[in-house]
C-alpha cells in the first residue's frame, strides 16, 4: 500500500513514532493511497479528504478509521452501492471482510497493533449480516 501523509511525510512519521492518534481513510480502490494525518490536524474524515484535494463528499469511498495503539475505531457505514453488490446481506458481509483486511494491513504497516472496534452507533448493520 502507498500512503499520503498530511501535512507531510516527516511530520506524520514522527507522530507514528510517538504513537499519536491518527485519522485514516483507506480507499476501496487498492490502487489509491491511504490518506492519514494526526487526528488534531484533520478532526473529521471529510476534512482529511480536503487536505489531499479529494472531494469531501467522497467519504463513502473509504474505510474511515481513527486509531491509536490501543484501538482503531471504524466508522462502519456500508454504502448501498459497495462493489455493485445488490443483496444487502452479502454487501455488508463483503464490506466487513474487505474492510477488516484492509484496515488490519494498514495498522500493521504503521506499527499500530490495535484492536479494531466498531462503535455501538455503527453496529446497526450487523443485524443484516445474520449469523
Amino acid at each position: 500500500m502507498t500512503y499520503k501523509k498530511y501535512p507531510d511525510e516527516i511530520t506524520v512519521n514522527n507522530y507514528i513514532l510517538k504513537k499519536e492518534p491518527l485519522i485514516l481513510a483507506v480507499s476501496f480502490d487498492k490502487n489509491k493511497p491511504v490518506l492519514m494525518s494526526l487526528l488534531d490536524d484533520s478532526f473529521e474524515h471529510h476534512i482529511l479528504l480536503q487536505h489531499f484535494g479529494v472531494n469531501p463528499t467522497y467519504t463513502d469511498k473509504y474505510y474511515r478509521i481513527v486509531a491509536d495503539t490501543e484501538s482503531a475505531e471504524w466508522t462502519f457505514v456500508c454504502p448501498p452501492d459497495y462493489l455493485g453488490i445488490k443483496d444487502r446481506q452479502k454487501r455488508i458481509i463483503r464490506y466487513y471482510n474487505d474492510g477488516f483486511a484492509a484496515i488490519s494491513e494498514v495498522l500493521s504497516d504503521i506499527g499500530y497493533f490495535s484492536d479494531i472496534k466498531i462503535p455501538k452507533r455503527y453496529r446497526r448493520h450487523f443485524a443484516a449480516m445474520g449469523d
